[in-house]
Order: structure tokens, then sequence, then C-alpha cells
């Protein structure tokens, strides 16, 4: 199961969880570069987190992207449309 829980012009975020609606990981993808990565564990856990603050500020699209960018060094695998 899976759900977008960002799309900007920059960057989408979507959401997997396992069959039984447990939270799995992000996929996070940088529109322009064409890249994507999947963070999971540990990491997903710190990356909800993190949103979860960051939308209490109510921030702007470009704070949000901003936040986004830190992940770009990740962002290794090319996003492939099927």
């Amino acid at each position: 199961m899976h759900q977008m829980i960002y799309n900007s012009p920059n960057y989408c975020v979507v959401e997997f969880a396992d069959d039984n609606g447990r939270h799995g990981g992000f996929e996070i993808m940088d529109k322009h570069a064409r890249r994507e990565t999947f963070i999971g564990g540990a990491m997903a856990i710190n990356f909800r987190q993190h949103v979860a603050a960051l939308i209490e500020a109510e921030p702007t699209i470009e704070e949000v992207d901003d936040f986004l960018s830190g992940f770009d060094g990740l962002m290794q695998q090319p996003v492939c449309l099927h």
C-alpha cells in the first residue's frame, strides 16, 4: 500500500506501508534530476518525525523542498516510468 504525501514542482514523496498498515518507508523523488531514493527503518522513523515537526510550523513549499534537498545525495536511482 502506498500514498503520495507530498508533491511539488521539484519533489514528490510517497509513503509505503505493509498490508497491516504499518509504516514501511518513503520514496523521495527529485523531479528535475530524475533521481530517487527509498528510505526505511530508523531513517524512515527519523524522516517521519522531522516531517511532523516541519508540518507543525506550516512551512512554505520552498521550506519543504529545502528540507527534501538534504536527501539529494542519497538519490542515486534513476526514475523509470513504466
